[in-house]
């Protein structure tokens, strides 16, 4: 009589087998499985500094007269804005810039004199005082002062400690988002594996701006709202 495996002894070494790869498969893809969410934090708030600038210029035939004319503009344009509540630490003055102006005929030019011109810059933390001013700098034209203003840019000069607290916040928004998913499939959350920043975006506040890849920098809009996301990726315990 030759030696055999009964048949029902084989059949149970097959079923256990199987179950203990399957336990061993549910045990490893269990711990070796992941959760990878996107945290999102939005913040909005409100500009603290201004920053306008201001440019005019001078013609003349000589270097010499240009300048004269350009540096008496200056103490016309410094007077203004003193006397329309600016401060003399508020007011940078620029280097002068100098071009020389010619005519182009067919085989020739012509030398028609210097035009010298400069920029003012005023930073102040009072909005509302640059804000009305800006609206009626023209008047210096009545003064022959061939004078233009760019539009106020605004900026916020906690912008460090801002970013700070939005890291924060969407980071804990990206760990409930991965608590309730891992909860919803009855398991439990582990550690952080890694977690990449995404980038800062600062929009005007209710506007239709654009993210864009290397940031969105809103220097328009007094009212912003500043933008993080984190992408993260958690064990499963």
């Amino acid at each position: 009589m030759k030696n055999s495996i009964p048949l029902y002894v084989l059949a149970l070494a097959l079923v256990a087998a199987a179950y203990l790869i399957g336990v061993n498969y549910s045990y490893r893809y269990r711990h070796a499985g992941t959760i990878s969410v996107t945290g999102l934090a939005e913040l909005d708030f409100t500009s603290d500094l201004v920053v306008w600038q201001l440019h005019y210029s001078r013609k003349a035939m000589t270097i010499k007269e240009a300048y004269a004319l350009l540096k008496d503009d200056e103490k016309t344009v410094r007077s203004y804005l003193q006397a329309n509540g600016i401060k003399d630490q508020e007011i940078t003055v620029e280097a002068v810039n100098t071009n020389e102006l010619y005519d182009y005929e067919e085989n020739s030019r012509v030398f028609r004199g210097y035009e010298l011109s400069q920029d003012i810059k005023i930073e102040s933390k009072d909005l509302a005082k640059v804000d009305n001013l800006s609206k009626k700098i023209t008047e210096l034209l009545d003064k022959d002062i061939n004078i233009s203003s760019y539009s106020p840019s605004y900026y916020y000069s906690k912008l460090g400690e801002l970013k700070h607290d939005l890291l924060q916040r969407a980071s804990e928004d990206g760990k409930i988002r991965a608590t309730h998913i891992a909860e919803s499939s009855g398991e439990k959350l582990g550690k952080l594996k890694k977690a990449n920043m995404g980038i800062f975006q600062f929009t005007g506040r209710n506007s239709n701006e654009d993210y864009s890849w290397g940031g969105a920098f809103n220097t328009d809009s007094k009212e912003k709202t500043a933008s993080i996301t984190v992408r993260m990726e958690f064990e499963i315990n």
